[in-house]
């Protein structure tokens, strides 16, 4: 098994719902933040943490993702030479930099189904997990690094499975999958996790520290998610597979420093296009 992160997973085999129906022939992966789609933001963040293979799950309906991934010589032909041809300068930079493989998934049974399905893409190492519908960006005032960078950072002291948080409303627990632990030592930002529950009730949620879309998980979580049951929505829940490693207190959940939209939803989507239109001026 490596030890360094190579990989990343995009699970992008969801139907986008919430965007119906702009997402009835579109992936929800491509609609664009300003002129760029959520995926190539996520592509940018991974390459920022020095990731270069890309591992995509996909689905009926996602070949734009593939071919966005590509070199389209018509366009190319038609723009080259023109005051046009810069537009296509960061797209051609990201399929210059990175390795694209996709594969299917046949049946949408939850996130963790999603992540066991991109099993044969990652083989035998550490990956890391980038929700492209969470988008998360450096804050303007912060030499930060990007939020993966930052995780693999700590990857790379403690080497076990890590999920980013943010703290979230109570009210609002019932979205999230939701942890609670002790800080670590020297640490104000990161806990060694020892509870993880999956959308509760604002009642019954041991924090309001919420997961958000970005991982970094060791290999063996595939041998456990064989053996996950189907939990809430019926669905296979990265949280209860997470939740066996935690037991072994291997994993951590870090308060990333960085802006996070949740441009799933229309309110984040159109947050998110104001925030990036704002800076782009």
């Amino acid at each position: 098994m490596r030890n360094k992160i190579t990989k990343c997973l995009f699970p992008a085999a969801g139907y986008g719902t919430r965007f119906l129906p702009a997402t009835k022939a579109t992936p929800k992966e491509m609609l664009p933040i300003l002129t760029k789609p959520l995926i190539q933001y996520g592509v940018e963040e991974a390459l920022e943490a020095e990731i270069h293979t890309m591992a995509i799950v996909t689905g009926r309906g996602k070949r734009a993702i593939e071919d966005h991934f590509d070199i389209s010589y018509e366009l190319e032909h038609q723009i080259k030479g023109t005051s046009k041809e810069h537009y296509l300068t960061e797209i051609r930079d990201v399929i210059t930099q990175c390795t694209f493989s996709y594969t299917r998934q046949i049946e949408m049974k939850g996130l963790g189904h999603a992540i066991l399905s991109g099993e044969t893409l990652i083989g035998d190492e550490p990956f890391a997990v980038v929700l492209a519908d969470d988008l998360c960006t450096h804050l303007p005032d912060e030499h930060s690094s990007g939020v993966l960078a930052q995780m693999v950072e700590l990857y790379n002291l403690y080497k076990c499975s890590i999920v980013a948080i943010e703290e979230v409303p109570e009210h609002k627990t019932d979205k999230y999958g939701i942890v609670a632990g002790d800080l670590m030592e020297g640490h104000d930002d990161l806990y060694r996790v020892d509870q993880m529950v999956e959308k509760p009730d604002p009642k019954d949620a041991p924090s309001n520290l919420a997961i958000i879309g970005r991982y970094i998980l060791t290999p063996d979580i595939f041998d456990i998610l064989r053996e996950t049951k189907a939990g809430k929505g019926q669905e296979i829940q990265i949280t209860d597979a997470l939740m066996e490693q935690a037991r072994q207190g291997k994993v951590l959940a870090y308060r990333f420093k960085g802006r996070r939209f949740d441009c799933g939803s229309v309110d984040g989507f159109v947050e998110a296009t104001n925030y990036f239109y704002e800076l782009s001026k």
